[in-house]
């Protein structure tokens, strides 16, 4: 990932020293560098939507919230499933008429592609210079699928409400990568507000929503000194749920809309071969918004529930999750 990463901005920015290095790459090239965060966001898109499939995923088990002081403490596990078209980004989308590659090369891997790098050219154009430069588009990691592990814990309050967090602390993989998660969320039963219906019917419906933030910080060896890129994703999901207990088995479905937003940053005074930005670059990724549709099933042991689903959307995700709850 830090290999990568700094391939493709060395590759995308570090170019630009051909043409006048004692000046800042900022005042010179400014189109250039718009033009260079577009390609880097086609390049890392897959990866921030990703996540915030993931990150919307694993919510509930059930329609029916806790009741009053009841509790469950949960560990899930969300694999999203990485679809065919995530593996690949249209150059001339991305690029424009800055950044080309042969006529044979249409499209390049993202961070979830082929390994394959694509031969790129860097057209600088500008009052000060006018000039090529060469660089490979990176390959990426060829990953069918991320898993995205959580602790989440509910409990319920009045009027058949319950809500619920999710957390984890920050941790460090490897000694350059650092990651962090927040979430929290709200779960209602509706069927309380129809007269006559709710203890008719043998089924539960809640309104849910729920909203994860996920940060994470990878630092960079470059010319021997470590500076900081940070990826920020949040994500936000709000849900019709409907679920049915037969026995020890609860069966459940829901329907909903989820959004996410990432933005990617280095620090101020970020250098790159010898390039410095007297100020960070910051891309702010489009929001991904999409419907999903998720079918599951819980299993009821005493005060020990195992739970599987599946959320059908454009980045599939299957949900683990073991956890204990007193209703």
């Amino acid at each position: 990932m830090k290999k990568l990463l700094f391939t493709l901005l060395s590759g995308l920015i570090g170019l630009n020293s051909f043409a006048q290095p004692d000046l800042p790459i900022t005042s010179i090239f400014a189109d250039d560098i718009a033009q260079g965060e577009k390609l880097i966001e086609a390049y890392f898109t897959p990866m921030a939507e990703s996540f915030g499939a993931g990150l919307n995923s694993g919510w509930y088990n059930t329609a029916k919230p806790h009741s009053l002081g009841g509790f469950d403490l949960t560990f899930t596990l969300n694999t999203v499933i990485i679809p065919n078209s995530a593996k690949k980004f249209n150059i001339v989308d991305a690029g424009g008429t800055t950044f080309t590659s042969a006529e044979t090369e249409t499209e390049a891997s993202t961070i979830f592609g082929s390994s394959e790098v694509t031969p790129m050219t860097y057209n600088m154009e500008g009052d000060l210079a006018i000039g090529q430069g060469d660089f490979e588009m990176p390959g990426g990691f060829k990953t069918p699928a991320i898993p995205l592990p959580m602790i989440q814990a509910g409990i319920g309050l009045i009027k058949n409400t319950a809500i619920d967090i999710r957390y984890m602390p920050m941790l460090n993989v490897g000694d350059n990568i650092n990651v962090n998660l927040f979430g929290v969320g709200v779960k209602h039963d509706l069927l309380q507000w129809i007269p006559g219906i709710g203890d008719a019917i043998p089924m539960s419906l809640s309104l849910q929503g729920g909203y994860t933030s996920l940060n994470s910080e990878l630092k960079l060896e470059i010319d021997n000194a470590l500076q900081k890129v940070s990826l920020k994703t949040k994500a936000t999901t709000i849900n019709l749920v409907a679920s049915r207990k037969l026995l020890m088995m609860t069966g459940y479905i829901g329907l909903g809309y989820n959004s996410a937003t990432t933005t990617f940053a280095t620090d101020a005074n970020f250098d790159l071969g010898g390039i410095q930005f007297d100020e960070k670059i910051e891309v702010a990724f489009e929001s991904n918004k999409n419907l999903r549709t998720n079918i599951g099933l819980r299993l009821n042991m005493t005060v020990v529930t195992i739970q599987a689903d599946y959320t059908f959307a454009e980045y599939p995700t299957a949900t683990l999750g073991l956890g204990v709850s007193l209703r």
